[in-house]
Parts: structure tokens; sequence; C-alpha cells
């Protein structure tokens, strides 16, 4: 049965409309969630344990870009359980090893640092399924170069956007803001980055028409 935290019900819309819907081969099973339990010695959150059961073995889903743990590679870090790492192992994400047992924990982040006494886990996303939300949309924006692309933030981008698309403040976007319209999704990261996913390449062409620039996978 999935938890109270809603996380089912948006990765199965999410999955059907963006990528291929959710089929009971996509998770791990109970067993091998319990077995990283006993590995571990703590307790999976919540959440996690069914994003796990849902979607684990959905690659495409999670880990295009930067990766979700599978069960069996989970560890603990400096009192945190680490559950992703980025692509170039330049950081980590984790829960605090004494929530794991919480259906909804806090997120943090830990920057991988040359100078490994500086590093510290800081505030995430808030809650776990947030930041599990947050996995299957930005790992939507590299499926594929013939249905993803970005390029760096003009001027009037934004503005451009909020008048031609709809404004999604209810989509987890640590660093920026997401836009959906027919067809597509968009994400403005931070101050600098312009960011498409488009479920066909004729509407991506019609996107990179519209606003014009230097598209790095044009």
């Amino acid at each position: 049965m999935d938890t109270a935290t809603g996380l089912g019900e948006f990765a199965r819309r999410f999955a059907a409309e963006w990528a291929t819907p959710l089929t009971v081969r996509d998770g791990f099973t109970e067993e091998e969630l319990d077995a990283a339990e006993a590995r571990l010695g703590v307790r999976l959150p919540g959440a996690l344990r069914e994003a796990y059961r849902l979607f684990g073995r959905r690659a495409d889903l999670t880990s295009n870009h930067d990766t979700l743990l599978a069960p069996s590679e989970l560890y603990v870090l400096d009192g945190a359980l680490v559950f992703r790492s980025e692509n170039q192992g330049a950081a980590n994400w984790g829960v605090r090893s004494a929530d794991s047992g919480l259906a909804d924990p806090a997120t943090f982040v830990r920057a991988d640092l040359a100078d490994k006494s500086a590093e510290r886990w800081e505030p995430w996303l808030g809650g776990l399924t947030r930041t599990v939300q947050e996995i299957l949309l930005s790992e939507a924006l590299h499926v594929s170069e013939d249905l993803c692309d970005g390029r760096d933030l003009e001027e009037d981008d934004a503005e451009r956007l909020e008048r031609a698309f709809t404004a999604r403040p209810d989509l987890p976007a640590p660093w920026g803001r997401w836009f959906t319209g027919p067809d597509l999704m968009i994400r403005v990261e931070g101050d600098d980055w312009l960011s498409v996913r488009a479920r066909t390449g004729e509407a991506l062409d019609r996107f990179r028409d519209d606003f014009d620039g230097h598209w790095v996978n044009a």
C-alpha cells in the first residue's frame, strides 16, 4: 500500500505522461528492501521505500544524469543515509540516519570537497517526497537529445515564459522555476540556464523556434 505522502500518485501519473506507465516489474521487492535495512542497520524512510518499490528499477525515470542508488548501494556517511549521487561525484543526497524511520524526513545535500573537513550536510528540499518528485522531474530533462535541450538564459526569457506558459510553483525546483505547456516542461535554473523537455521532436523544434538562441542540441 502506498504511504500517505502522495508520491505514488505523482509517480504513476508522471511516468504515464512523460515516459511509459509503471508496471509491477519496475520496483524492488519487499525482501530486497528488507535486506538493505538489515545490512545498513537502519530503516528506510517510508517515501524512499515507496519509490524503490514502485519504480526503483526504472533508470529512465531516476538516473539519466544523477543516480538514484539501488538498495544494495545505499550507505551511511557522517550520520546520514545516502540515496543519490551527482553524476561526477560532486555531491550526495541523504537523510539523517536518526530520521530514516520517518515517512517523509527532511533531505540534505553534501558537496564533495577537496577539503573533507569542510564538508557539511546542508538542507535541501524539506521532505523526501518533494525530493523524489524533483528527481523524476529533473531526470526527465536528460532523457534524449531528440526531446531535451538547454541554453543560456537570455534577458527576456523569464518574462516571455510567464506570458506563454503556466508557471508551476507547486513543482519542486531548488534552483529555479518550472513552467508547463502543451507537450512541454520548462525549467529556469537560477539566473543563467533554460532547460526544456518535449514529448515530441516537433514540439521541441517549435519551442526552439519561438525561443531562438544557441541551443546545445540543435
